[in-house]
């Protein structure tokens, strides 16, 4: 009998009689009796605190999750907590063992699983290693023109601006008549502007944004949302505490073909998708192939 033996997991009640902070030392000291017994029967360099059914919980183990600077007192009852649920997941899983009578087909999936992470663990790195994952503008516009009809808008579009500036904010009728026209130079007095004075300042000219975005932002309410994003160029609506002033360039409304430039990115995702797949799908052929010819692979005749 090892000299820690003697203070087994089933005789950790013993400590939990006691009061919690008087508990807490008294497990401490006891892992550092543990310990220090331990140590004359260290298995390959590491020391052993606990044994539960032939399994050990070494002391590097517990170390690793006590947080640096921990109290004596932390430190006691982090190790205590792990040390319970450890033990309890060991003899949990030795009665599972003991008790399941289809252990073999569960061994057999998680093998099967374990088997499944690895290959696709290998996979992933081949294809970083292995594939350029640039997809051509030309391949981008043909799959576009070619499923285009499929690509259909389930939100109205619009590019613009969106600039909200406090209740009472100074110049507004000037403000209003910059957001008004969005030409370049009032553009360049917006800028300037909502640096001392406005709550945010949105630019989207360049690139088609979802209505629904801005209604998160502004409370722009209308029974016909199509409608509107068409016929709009300049709206404005308040609350109590904010003035929204909405610019709209263009717009798509919401069942017409999305543009190239929104559904680009989507395309080029799905396009290496599909050149990932591929990819893996001819390396597979080849290893097999590879093996066929090597003799790795050998056929036996049905009797």
């Amino acid at each position: 009998m090892n000299c820690y033996s003697g203070i087994a997991v089933s005789h950790w009640y013993v400590v939990n009689l006691l009061p919690f902070r008087m508990k807490k030392l008294l497990f401490f000291i006891l892992l550092s009796v543990i310990v220090s017994c331990s140590e004359k029967k260290s298995d390959n360099g590491r020391t052993p605190i606990l044994e539960v059914e032939g399994k050990f919980l070494y002391k590097d183990e517990t170390d690793k999750i006590i947080p640096p600077n921990s109290t004596v007192i932390d430190s006691a009852d982090i190790a205590d907590r792990y040390i319970k649920k450890w033990a309890t997941e060991v003899l949990m899983y030795e009665n599972a063992k003991r008790n399941i009578d289809n252990l073999d087909e569960i061994n057999k999936l998680a093998d099967e699983y374990r088997q499944s992470l690895i290959i696709h663990a290998y996979e992933q790195a081949l294809v970083a290693e292995r594939l350029d994952p640039k997809i051509s503008e030309k391949e981008a516009k043909n799959f576009y023109e070619e499923f285009k009809t499929h690509l259909t808008l389930e939100d109205n579009l619009i590019k613009g601006m969106l600039l909200i500036v406090p209740v009472g904010a100074p110049q507004m009728e000037a403000v209003k008549e910059w957001v008004r026209k969005g030409d370049t130079k009032s553009l360049e007095k917006i800028e300037k502007y909502s640096l001392q004075n406005a709550i945010s300042y949105d630019y989207f000219m360049n690139k088609w944004t979802p209505f629904t975005e801005i209604t998160k932002k502004a409370p722009f309410v209308t029974e016909n949302t199509s409608g509107f994003v068409l016929n709009t160029r300049f709206a404005e609506v308040s609350d109590s505490i904010n003035s929204y002033l909405l610019h709209i360039s263009k717009a798509i409304a919401a069942g017409d073909t999305e543009p190239y430039d929104y559904a680009k990115e989507r395309i080029t995702t799905t396009l290496l998708n599909r050149k990932k797949s591929d990819f893996i799908i001819t390396f597979e052929k080849n290893v097999y192939n590879d093996a066929l010819k090597k003799g790795n692979i050998k056929f036996y005749k049905k009797k």
